[in-house]
């Protein structure tokens, strides 16, 4: 049986990009973890901002950042990380967001993404965050 890199639908030359997939729900985490590794990403995951800061391990091509988590949000994330000098590119992840959080991203040149995840849009905000579009 081939393994699902080597399935994905969308090839890419050398390494497989990273994504980091920091959500508090582990349904998201799993079938977001799934969808992506299908797509041909490797993907790390992370049950929330806690878990990500104390692993220290920041190397990757993306983040993928649920904005309501308890503890620290989602912003609250991204800022910490800017702060540590991750320049990685960050998408967020929330439903109906509102107009603060809407400025606060857009402040921050965080592009938003909102659920529920229809159709391709996700995995073409990766590609593009990773320059593979």
């Amino acid at each position: 049986m081939q393994s699902g890199v080597t399935m994905a639908r969308f090839a890419f030359a050398g390494k497989p990009p990273i994504v980091v997939i920091v959500d508090d729900d582990s349904a998201v985490c799993g079938s977001l973890k799934f969808s992506l590794e299908l797509e041909g990403f490797g993907v790390r995951t992370y049950g929330g901002a806690a878990d990500l800061l104390d692993s220290g391990d920041f190397a990757c091509d993306c983040f993928v950042i649920d904005q309501r988590m308890p503890g620290m949000s989602g912003m609250e994330l991204i800022a910490t990380l800017r702060g540590l000098a991750v320049q990685t590119p960050m998408l967020l992840l929330t439903s109906q967001p509102n107009p603060a959080v809407s400025a606060r991203a857009a402040k921050a040149e965080i592009p938003i993404v909102e659920k529920p995840l229809l159709g391709d849009t996700l995995v073409d905000k990766i590609r593009e965050a990773c320059g593979q579009n």
